[in-house]
């Protein structure tokens, strides 16, 4: 864990209020794994780093995305190529390292790890087809499903581009129904978990979302990593703001976490 300052290379809108954030980092990209997240210094006008899930580490670039929701967002969004941030990372746990297909299940901006999670396993897959030694920050050796859901088609549409080249095999649920299957990803769960066997499911996005994957997950005797959501405000464990009742006791989801098993805490 290292302070970066980065250079902004681009930051642009993919959908109403959601913003791609590409910063030039290899150092920091050479050293996060899948599941693991930064804090952003927006300006010296906001006292607390923002934290953002690492979507990417392609080409020495990290990759984020974000929702502006807020003053310091909104004022993110607003910066442009060539400008710096002050990055803080890489922080907390990533997935876990493992063998066989996994099953990606996301919802809205709890997307970000896992591209980053399908990224990886298809790097993994390509050394491995070239016989080459598995990269070091290697998550599973063949390409990862993904199940995700949105609100609608336009908050989907720019998540299944970014994942197209790294999913073997894409599954689409909106609220609304304009694309995919209406409802949520949990409701489009079990016909995916009937079609193949998985080695294990990654979910990140909503609690709600997240302990339905997990219920689901367990009823199939499959292993399940829940990656967090919460507000931090120091990232190191300090302040304990984002702490979270475990079968373990007490953790912090920014030290301790983001990713746990999911029978830790559900």
């Amino acid at each position: 864990m290292k302070i970066f300052d980065v250079e902004i290379l681009s930051n642009d809108a993919v959908a109403a209020n959601i913003f791609r954030l590409i910063l030039d980092a290899p150092e920091l990209a050479a050293q996060a794994k899948a599941g693991q997240f930064v804090q952003v210094k927006i300006s010296d006008e906001f006292t607390l780093r923002r934290p953002f899930g690492i979507a990417s580490t392609a080409g020495g670039k990290v990759k984020i995305f974000y929702r502006q929701v807020g003053r310091g967002t909104e004022f993110l969004s607003r910066q442009r190529s060539g400008e710096r941030l002050n990055i803080l990372g890489a922080l907390g746990n990533g997935y876990t390292a493992r063998g066989g297909k996994v099953l990606l299940v996301g919802g809205g901006m709890g997307l970000a790890p896992l591209l980053c999670a399908a990224e990886t396993a298809m790097r993994n897959a390509q050394c491995v087809m070239r016989n080459e030694n598995p990269c070091p920050l290697s998550l599973v050796p063949c390409p990862s499903d993904v199940l995700m859901g949105g609100r609608n088609a336009g908050e989907v549409d720019f998540w299944q581009a970014e994942f197209r080249p790294f999913a073997e095999e894409i599954f689409l649920t909106t609220d609304d129904g304009s694309v995919g299957k209406y409802g949520f990803v949990t409701d489009a769960l079990p016909d995916v978990l009937a079609k193949k066997n998985y080695a294990a499911i990654l979910t990140c996005g909503p609690e709600v979302m997240m302990r339905g994957v997990a219920k689901l997950a367990a009823e199939k005797n499959i292993p399940c990593e829940v990656s967090f959501e919460k507000r931090m405000a120091c990232g190191l464990g300090a302040c304990l703001s984002c702490s979270i009742d475990t079968v373990n006791g007490r953790r912090k989801v920014c030290k301790d976490g983001p990713v746990f098993d999911a029978k830790e805490v559900f």
